[in-house]
């Protein structure tokens, strides 16, 4: 092939290459961290793919530095030799290496691991909030029983607050996962998973359902917002005064299979949630029954409850759904 044609081509392999790289800045989005938990997942992404360049950088580079040097051209006078069949000290650096890396990578996965896993309460001087996820076909159900109001395919939440969200399914099992405040979370129908989260300022985060689960499943996407302490509060005043209650018919009606817009409730039924949890959980023999359901007075016991009654699936399935 002619030279001409040969540096065109390599020119048009490297312009197609940023085009297609070009459609990966969106997933970026978990390189940006806005809480703790993401921001020591990002450290590890970072920590591993260093780690791993050790190995790739220089096989790459020695791939390209061979194929040229040994190339079949005339007059080459790299040394030919045909017999030579092992090496100590080359057999010492390719296996010596990765093996020490994947020793180290052990070592600080296990550590990170450790330090976000998912059911583990986040050290805050505040107090933790409690809000409650339903995925549904096709979209996000949100209840606070702190404050008695719910919200659908919208969530919002004071910063620098931690998060307990409390997780289950009504539909199949999708995933629950904002990219800029930590890692994904399994929604499974008879179970309530844990999830501490916590953003560290202000701002509007996306948020979707990272598992497919059908025809709308692309719409299962939502806003995660933080703000202060004061605009939160006035939101849930507002929704308070503004929007109408969440009935048994009306959850039923909300949780056939399509797609909506934004919602909001000024109250929901009580033990909603864990009926929903105890709704399946039967069929899955995990010991829970339908009168455990009931829900005692007060926001703060609804919360309390929950940790009880559906804590009955405990931590074990957790470790194997985050992150």
């Amino acid at each position: 092939m002619p030279t001409a044609w040969k540096r065109l081509s390599a020119l048009l392999t490297l312009v197609l290459t940023m085009v297609l790289l070009s459609g990966c800045s969106d997933p970026l989005m978990v390189l940006d961290p806005k809480g703790p938990i993401a921001a020591q997942q990002r450290d590890l992404i970072l920590i591993s793919s260093l780690l791993c360049a050790v190995i790739l950088v220089p096989v790459l580079i020695m791939t390209f530095v061979i194929a040229w040097r040994y190339r079949d051209k005339p007059g080459n006078k790299s040394k030919y030799t045909p017999k030579w069949e092992h090496s100590t000290k080359l057999e010492a650096i390719w296996w010596g290496i990765p093996i020490v890396i994947i020793g180290i990578l052990a070592v600080i996965t296990v550590q990170y691991t450790h330090a976000t896993e998912p059911s583990k309460p986040l050290e805050s001087e505040k107090e933790t909030m409690v809000i409650q996820v339903t995925s549904l076909d096709w979209k996000w159900l949100f209840q606070y029983p702190e404050q008695d109001i719910a919200t659908v395919n919208y969530l919002q939440f004071p910063a620098d607050v931690p998060i307990r969200f409390e997780l289950t399914s009504d539909a199949p099992m999708n995933s629950f996962w904002i990219p800029q405040l930590g890692g994904q979370m399994y929604t499974m129908s008879g179970m309530a998973m844990k999830l501490h989260l916590l953003a560290d300022e202000p701002g509007s985060f996306f948020g979707s359902g990272a598992n497919f689960t059908g025809r709308d499943f692309g719409k299962m996407n939502f806003e995660a917002k933080a703000t202060t302490q004061e605009e939160f509060d006035a939101w849930v005043k507002q929704i308070k005064s503004d929007s109408p209650p969440l009935t048994l018919d009306g959850y039923e009606k909300l949780a056939e299979p399509g797609v909506t817009q934004e919602q909001s409730f000024s109250s929901f039924p009580e033990g909603l949630f864990n009926k929903t949890v105890n709704k399946y959980a039967s069929s899955h023999h995990h010991g829970e029954k339908e009168s455990s359901a009931q829900e005692p007075e007060g926001a703060d016991k609804k919360a309390e409850e929950t940790d009880s009654g559906a804590g009955g699936h405990d931590s074990h399935d957790e470790n194997h759904a985050g992150h």
